[in-house]
């Protein structure tokens, strides 16, 4: 029995690993697509795009009430999303094309760490007053589930919004913008 269990996740690892874009692709930084009808709200997923993580969140309605709460937003270094950090299409409260579904690259502005996801608020975990984000455990800076950082901590900026657009109800492809948009991800102030 322990020999057929190792065998069948052994053989799990190349069918996890197809749904990779292959290493050609990644460094071509081509687009790449994800199917979002197996993110589940509330669950997050990461993918690589031109070889960095781009973390993919659907968002609860409580989720997206938070967000838009001033208890929040009075926390926030740049609420309103005025630094060029993400395509115009996507500089709003929620910073993203439909409001349940966050597409964030998820490396930190401070000194380019990888944060921690924790969605749910905490009073104590990570950090005191845990609000629920991400948080990176290299300096400490914060981040809420739309990516805007808080005030007083290392990083200087919210994290970045790739260029990205929908293919269908459900499907999304990352490293390319919607039709008549046209935003280049150099343009952002820091990753």
């Amino acid at each position: 029995a322990s020999v057929a269990a190792v065998g069948a996740a052994a053989s799990l690892v190349p069918l996890v690993d197809q749904m990779n874009p292959d290493a050609a692709t990644l460094a071509a930084g081509e687009p790449v697509e994800l199917d979002l009808s197996k993110v589940a709200p509330g669950q997050q997923v990461q993918i690589r795009w031109r070889d960095r993580p781009v973390f993919v969140i659907n968002r609860t309605a409580k989720a997206l009430q938070e967000l838009q709460s001033s208890a929040l937003t009075d926390q926030l270094a740049d609420p309103q999303s005025d630094e060029r950090q993400q395509p115009p299409y996507a500089q709003n409260w929620h910073r993203s094309l439909k409001p349940e579904y966050g597409v964030l690259v998820g490396i930190c502005t401070h000194l380019g760490c990888i944060p921690a996801f924790f969605p749910q608020p905490n009073p104590s975990t990570p950090a005191a007053d845990w609000p629920g984000g991400y948080f990176c455990p290299c300096h400490g800076s914060k981040y809420d589930l739309a990516g805007r950082v808080f005030k007083g901590v290392p990083a200087p900026y919210n994290l970045p919004v790739p260029p990205y657009h929908f293919v269908g109800d459900r499907k999304i492809r990352i490293g390319e913008n919607p039709k008549g948009a046209n935003f280049d991800f150099a343009s952002i102030r820091q990753i």
